[in-house]
């Protein structure tokens, strides 16, 4: 598929980091594109999920730092208790202001951020969650002509998150986990 996207954004909650685990199964290259993931995780969060992200997927994941600008090739993960900013020269911006739909990061802000940023060379990917956070930001990404995608809520643990995206009409593609690997693994 030859797109002129970016960056993609993956977003999720309650459930997500499974299906993370799942769409990047058999995915071997990302060099053309990079991934950054946002999930909701305690203050403390998953110690080392960059490892984990890793050692799961054979593709390699970095903790998100401070004005960094994403590389092509490299999945990139939001730290814990911090939201997800993209400043105008693309590069990363973590911030701790009040938390958005009582989350932090945020993933309706970082969607938003980056629709600013990116436009039409962005994908957001919403994943399984328990509450509506992401669907504002997915609808903000389509107002911009960023892709947006939604996991299919039969293929969702917590198939919450993904409804509320799906009952605003917002959604590009519903597709499973292995169909979201393809999709990426597919971008060029």
């Amino acid at each position: 598929m030859t797109t002129n996207s970016r960056i993609v954004i993956i977003g999720g909650s309650a459930g997500s980091l499974q299906a993370i685990f799942k769409l990047f199964t058999g995915v071997e290259d990302i060099k053309h594109i990079a991934i950054v993931i946002v999930i909701h995780r305690g203050q403390v969060g998953e110690q080392g999920l960059e490892e984990i992200i890793t050692a799961k997927t054979g593709l390699p994941a970095k903790e998100i730092e401070e004005k960094e600008i994403p590389e092509q090739g490299c999945l990139y993960v939001c730290p814990p208790d911090y939201h997800l900013l993209f400043e105008k020269n693309e590069s990363f911006t973590l911030d701790y202001s009040e938390k958005v739909n009582f989350c932090r990061p945020s993933i309706d802000v970082s969607f938003q951020s980056a629709a600013d940023v990116f436009g039409s060379s962005l994908v957001c990917i919403l994943l399984s969650g328990a509450n509506s956070d992401g669907a504002d930001g997915l609808a903000y990404v389509k107002e911009r002509k960023g892709i947006t995608i939604v996991q299919n809520p039969e293929d969702a643990e917590v198939p919450y998150m993904p409804l509320q995206a799906i009952h605003r009409n917002i959604a590009d593609h519903i597709f499973t986990t292995s169909e979201i690997g393809s999709f990426i693994e597919g971008l060029r």
